[in-house]
């Protein structure tokens, strides 16, 4: 119990510090009836708003977990670009709050959900690959699973995301991490087209002819305006080779030796994630395989040495592959939160760190929730991942390659919710702090968007861009509409 309060106690004072997501939703309910009978009014027969209890409405405003869901008013699925134009028209004339949501899987709280109209992209669906262009039309309404599924015959693939139910539209917006990124770059740097909706609810077209907005919507999430579809560079796809192993607590000595030698040997091809995972008393090291090739070369030789305690690796179609990591993205109905830190390697001091931080946290969390899990990923890619792209909002520097780390809890007791927060903070903080003091210049390293913990300052995402970023929302958003959702805002 004194462990408890201490936590707790500490975990107000920093929310306080660092900030909790803004409180938009002050309309009364039947203002909020008003809009959504609006709406309904406004909008085609392409499209449809539903009210609490109604089948379609509790779909739209599920999500991957329940902290980050809230039950709004209404909920609204668009069925056309023209549709989402009228609903921000009607939602900027009122002033009324509101969320869109592609796949769902937001762990900030109020990102994609909301108390007022929630927005489901649900009806843009579409896969559709363009073989004279090489190119793959996505809706922002789908997940990577169901766009992974469509292109399996078609012997090409597109950059998306790493575990199954993951958005399109938001790893996209925010930036992207793929399997294939040490190849050719961010998610972002992939996509030769949007289809939006401008906060005035007009529909246009954005390439690269046009800067200011082409920079902001690459990983500045929903600032703009909607996406409706993506249109993504395709690449030839086989056959892949990768899986999972799981390890005991006895071997991270091991494994950190032979993921040191594993970072040194640059094939891009390869792609590793290593998670530390504290639950019941106990950790588990999970070690996640991918190798764009029926069979890997070599690379991956020292961690296949250690004995695993389970798991297996094959090889495979990229989507069997994709499916057989179904079980990395479920939380069960567990509330969650996440969280990062960026740094340049992961050297034996940041490892040590890693699972420093894995007991101290772990044990200490899950005193209080017996269902509380804390999982730490180290995620490195390539040194030149982001010379494949040019200028973008994310990240704010190319100049190097900077990793993301995933840093995330799952508990099931909602009275926790501001100490996992305050907890996630000072992990990420003793990790960058290991980094530093390793010799790494992480004090401005940036942070990736899509794994930050609300109240991250923007600076720390987007760094010098910010400034860039608040003008070109300015002129695109006189009216401040995209400020009624969600999310980070500039």
């Amino acid at each position: 119990m004194a462990l408890r309060t201490l936590l707790l106690g500490a975990s107000s004072l920093a929310l306080l510090s660092y900030g909790q997501p803004e409180a938009l939703e002050n309309h009364n309910s039947s203002d909020l009836l008003c809009t959504c009978n609006q709406i309904a009014a406004a909008i085609s027969d392409a499209s449809q708003v539903s009210f609490p209890f109604a089948p379609e409405y509790l779909s739209d405003i599920e999500h991957a977990t329940p902290s980050s869901a809230k039950a709004s008013a209404c909920s609204v699925e668009p069925g056309s670009a023209e549709d989402v134009g009228e609903i921000l028209r009607i939602l900027g004339s009122t002033r009324t709050p509101f969320a869109v949501k592609g796949g769902g899987h937001s762990m900030n709280p109020g990102f994609s959900s909301t108390t007022g109209v929630q927005i489901a992209m649900t009806r843009f669906n579409q896969t559709k690959l363009n073989s004279m262009t090489s190119t793959v039309d996505v809706g922002a309404g789908l997940i990577w699973d169901q766009v992974y599924k469509t292109l399996e015959p078609t012997g090409v693939n597109v950059l998306g995301g790493r575990i199954p139910g993951i958005g399109v539209a938001g790893l996209t917006l925010g930036g992207g991490y793929s399997f294939l990124s040490s190849q050719y770059g961010l998610t972002l740097d992939n996509v030769a087209g949007y289809e939006l909706v401008l906060p005035n609810g007009t529909v246009t077209n954005v390439t690269s002819d046009e800067d200011d907005l082409w920079f902001g919507l690459r990983g500045g999430l929903n600032n703009f305006g909607i996406v409706t579809r993506f249109i993504f560079k395709s690449y030839p796809q086989g056959d892949v080779w990768g899986g999972i192993h799981f390890y005991s607590e006895n071997q991270l000595d091991a494994i950190k030796e032979a993921f040191i030698k594993y970072q040194q040997k640059n094939d891009t091809k390869a792609e590793v994630a290593v998670s530390l995972s504290y639950s019941s008393g106990q950790i588990l090291c999970t070690i996640l395989f991918f190798y764009d090739a029926p069979a890997p070369s070599g690379v991956f030789d020292d961690l296949l040495d250690i004995p695993a305690i389970g798991g297996n690796v094959s090889t495979g179609s990229f989507f069997d592959y994709f499916q057989s990591l179904g079980t990395q993205g479920g939380f069960d109905g567990h509330r969650v939160f996440g969280d990062t830190v960026s740094v340049i390697q992961y050297s034996p001091a940041v490892f040590n760190a890693f699972v420093d931080q894995t007991k101290l946290w772990g044990a200490r969390l899950w005193a209080l929730d017996e269902n509380a899990t804390l999982t730490l990923t180290q995620e490195p890619f390539d040194k030149g991942i982001f010379s494949h792209g040019s200028e973008s909002a994310y990240p704010p520097d190319r100049s190097h390659a900077i990793f993301p780390s995933s840093l995330t809890f799952e508990w099931s007791n909602a009275s926790l919710d501001d100490t996992m927060a305050f907890a996630l903070h000072n992990i990420s903080n003793s990790i960058r702090a290991a980094a530093l003091a390793d010799g790494q210049d992480v004090s401005h390293a940036a942070l990736y968007p899509n794994y930050a913990l609300f109240g991250t300052p923007l600076e720390d995402m987007y760094g010098g861009n910010v400034e860039r970023l608040r003008k070109i929302r300015a002129a695109i958003d006189p009216e401040d509409v995209m400020g009624l959702a969600g999310g980070w805002k500039f």
